[in-house]
């Protein structure tokens, strides 16, 4: 018997939907990083990009357990000397919600050069509202 290989060609992708709805952070990003992998689908193929697309909606309404909200910080350089700048989570979720879950899917995707491929596939909106009904998206229970 020989062993499958998925091919990129012959992938069928799928495309999903997550109400991010007082769901936690880190739990959601892990779910939703398998389903970019492809590790939901049978013929998961670690070199081969087979996951699917997710669509996130309600960004703005995720929750963190503990204290994350003020302890959490976001940093980033402008490459200027002494450009280093800092934001709580808090600060993040006020000004750029999507952006808090898309850094934390991709810090769970695998370092690779399919990574880019995977998060290509995420949509993120903070609200209800989302141009992708025509793909006919599944609602994705976690």
């Amino acid at each position: 018997m020989k062993t499958y290989r998925a091919k990129p060609e012959l992938v069928n992708r799928k495309w999903y939907i997550v109400d991010a709805t007082d769901k936690v952070l880190g739990r959601l990003a892990t779910q939703v990083a398998n389903v970019l992998n492809g590790k939901t689908n049978p013929d998961y193929t670690p070199n081969v990009d087979t996951g699917d697309f997710v669509v996130i909606i309600n960004a703005d309404k995720i929750v963190t357990t503990g204290r994350k909200m003020d302890q959490k910080m976001y940093y980033r350089h402008t490459n200027y000397p002494g450009g280093l700048k800092s934001r709580t989570l808090k600060e993040m979720m006020n000004t750029y919600p999507e952006r808090v879950i898309f850094k934390a899917v991709k810090g769970m995707l695998p370092k690779n050069k399919l990574s880019s491929r995977k998060l290509k596939r995420l949509k993120i909106y903070n609200s209800p509202e989302h141009p992708h009904t025509a793909q006919k998206p599944e609602k994705l229970e976690f």
